[in-house]
């Protein structure tokens, strides 16, 4: 069957099984990643590479790409940003097509008297080592007309995966019998060699590069052999700078078909008492809803809260029961909240941060600044 004619809905039942894999559960470096979905979905790995070429090539999936734990490879941030509402749009714009360094840009909305609440622009932002945040977005103050901003760095990480094929459904109150694991935060260095073979290995694939054998192109662009791209990779996955291999589906927006795959994005908040930061996260990022669980500080603009978390539906008012089912639990192991929200998300795009530092520099030669001068 020609991939251009191979059905690419979601609630296709072969898509649905491909990708309640593909999207989180391929962790880490493989060095056959397609034939791993294929083991674990239980498709033929010829339907595997057909369905997801297929599905990308018509806009199901927006990416097909290795990730990377970028926290460990760059200084970031959640960042929150004071725009006046008629400079909005454009701020947006600028954020998502002119910054490389801003990944998800998302519109954010709450109830008027929630503190932050004027804060309706949200970015995430990756630094590469040895340049600062800070300056970082006071020059995106310049360019958007932004009046303030708030970094919000995590601390640590209790939940990262995405798995909205699989979260369709889901239960209130679902949750793993352990608790969520804990990630550090700490920044990687690596070597010429490796930042080579790491540029090429996290660009995302076009159709026409799914097949068997995906990373011999990697490492014939990286001029290296093959078993050397192999063995750097694992040495970074063995140094947790590797994320997961996956395929992200089109989760905002409405697919070719009328389907949506999430139509709420959730951004909760809690305060807990200083000092049980971690406890609080590894509690909440054990409920399976949850794609994202940090310990961030929000500071006063945000009523100190301190452990946030991100979860995704279709009907509003079940995000709501998952966030009143993690709130309960929090109760029961009797863990203090003194402060709880929630921030919709709006209007959004997504793209991966750039994270070289060679790209940083070349950035920064492109909009008339000194690269020395935006180091730390």
């Amino acid at each position: 069957m020609n991939a251009s004619i191979a059905p690419i809905e979601i609630s296709d039942p072969v898509n649905s099984k491909i990708l309640a894999v593909s999207e989180d559960k391929i962790q880490g470096f493989q060095r056959d990643p397609l034939g791993e979905i294929s083991r674990q979905s239980g498709v033929d790995l010829p339907t595997v590479i057909e369905r997801i070429k297929a599905m990308l090539e018509g806009g199901t999936i927006r990416r097909v790409r290795q990730t990377l734990l970028a926290t460990n490879l760059a200084q970031g941030s959640l960042v929150a940003w004071q725009v006046p509402q008629e400079k909005l749009d454009a701020a947006f714009n600028y954020m998502f097509e002119q910054d490389p360094f801003s990944g998800h840009v998302v519109t954010r909305s709450t109830d008027a008297a929630t503190p932050g609440s004027d804060y309706k622009l949200w970015t995430t932002l990756k630094v590469p080592q040895g340049y600062s945040m800070t300056k970082h977005c006071e020059f995106l103050m310049t360019k958007t007309g932004a009046e303030h901003f708030r970094l919000m760095p995590a601390q640590r990480l209790f939940a990262l995966g995405v798995g909205h094929i699989r979260r369709r459904g889901m239960e209130p109150g679902s949750k793993s019998e352990a608790l969520a694991e804990v990630t550090e935060v700490q920044v990687v260095k690596l070597n010429e060699l490796e930042w080579r073979i790491l540029t090429a290995l996290k660009r995302e694939f076009a159709a026409e590069e799914l097949h068997e054998n995906l990373w011999q192109a990697r490492a014939d662009e990286s001029g290296v052999p093959l078993e050397t791209f192999f063995e750097v990779a694992e040495d970074l996955n063995r140094r947790k700078v590797i994320g997961r291999f996956s395929t992200f589906l089109e989760h905002v927006k409405t697919l070719k078909d009328g389907d949506r795959v999430t139509r709420f994005n959730a951004l909760f908040h809690w305060a807990v008492p200083p000092g049980r930061e971690i406890e609080t996260g590894r509690e909440v990022g054990r409920h399976h809803i949850m794609t994202h669980a940090y310990w961030r500080e929000g500071g006063p603009e945000f009523r100190n809260v301190n452990v946030m978390g991100v979860a995704h539906g279709t009907d509003k008012s079940v995000v709501l029961q998952h966030k009143a089912a993690i709130d309960e639990h929090l109760k029961c192991v009797g863990i203090p909240v003194s402060y709880t929200n929630v921030f919709w998300g709006g209007r959004s795009e997504i793209k991966p941060s750039e994270i070289s530092p060679f790209a940083y520099q070349e950035w920064c030669r492109s909009n008339g600044l000194n690269p020395e001068a935006m180091r730390e």
